[in-house]
């Protein structure tokens, strides 16, 4: 089959490259996809799981991506839920070799159905955005409706769906972004927006709950905003502030089948809208994740059409 791998982290998107790899065989519990689209997170060169195992053993050259939508060809040996031929979408172990490939093998239960009216391309935007958001907001963060919530990069891939499923559960939403941003922001639900290069942030009043996706600064500023009560969720990493009187909370998403299929009833019946930018296919994906200028939205590589 045809994969994209990476071998060398310096280099970064530029070092991937479109090789021929074996077919994945199906382990216990396990099926195979045939991808029809896949996304990439480029955050995703950073993360240890991508060079390592779990025993942090070099695991190179390995490929990367870990959101997909396609086709169940196989199933291992044990596998329940599933079957050949049925079109699922979900989320890629990160230790194990991704979803920028023809094939790939994956625990079923990080499966969900994808019905026949919810493109492929649409399938594979959704689970690391939506799931974030979604554990973010009604996990950690346990939204209720009239609270307030912050917002920042609302309108990006994991704060677009923030603000939408925010507003969507009663809250008031603030967004924050770029100036160019402001549009996209409120036409997604947020009721006021805070430019971040402009505006000043601790105009916005307090909060209850902060979903953070930056980090630094803006992370601790934030955090003073937090009323008695309320959660920082954070997606950076351990928070460095945390704020008086409330707790914070930093994760990493994992797939959920219940949730995925919560959150594409949504995109079905025009609750939620996905972020997709570029679509290309796997024979130019190596030039479409190297993008000689700012894109928004996930760039979504077609596999199999």
């Amino acid at each position: 089959m045809k994969a994209i791998v990476v071998t060398d982290q310096a280099a970064g998107t530029a070092g991937m490259k479109l090789v021929d790899r074996p077919e994945p065989k199906a382990a216990i519990n396990d099926v195979v996809i045939q991808v029809h689209a896949s996304g990439f997170a480029p955050t995703e060169l950073a993360w240890p799981s991508t060079w390592t195992d779990r025993v942090d053993r070099d695991r190179t050259p390995s490929i990367p991506g870990h959101e997909l939508a396609g086709v169940v060809t196989a199933l291992g040996y044990g596998t329940t839920g599933l079957s050949v031929g049925q079109r699922v979408f979900g989320l890629a172990d990160w230790y194990r070799d991704g979803t920028l490939a023809e094939y790939v093998a994956i625990e079923a239960r990080n499966l969900a159905p994808l019905p026949g009216d919810v493109d492929f391309t649409v399938g594979a935007s959704l689970p690391i955005s939506g799931l974030t958001a979604w554990q973010g907001l009604f996990q950690h963060g346990r939204l209720q409706a009239g609270q307030r919530v912050l917002a920042h990069g609302a309108a990006g891939a994991v704060g677009s769906m923030v603000t939408q499923l925010a507003r969507e559960a009663g809250a008031y939403v603030i967004g924050t972004g770029r100036s160019a941003d402001r549009q996209a922001a409120l036409d997604l639900g947020a009721k006021e927006f805070v430019d971040l290069d402009n505006d000043t942030l601790e105009d916005v009043g307090e909060v209850d709950l902060v979903f953070d996706v930056i980090g630094g600064d803006i992370q601790k500023r934030s955090a003073g905003l937090i009323r008695a009560g309320g959660t920082l969720v954070t997606i950076v990493g351990p928070a460095e502030a945390r704020p008086s009187g409330g707790v914070a909370v930093d994760f990493v998403v994992e797939a959920d089948r219940v949730q995925l299929i919560e959150i594409v009833q949504r995109v079905r019946d025009g609750r939620l809208r996905t972020h997709i930018g570029k679509v290309s296919s796997l024979d130019d994906a190596v030039a479409a994740l190297n993008p000689t200028e700012r894109r928004k939205g996930n760039t979504i590589i077609c596999v199999h059409r």
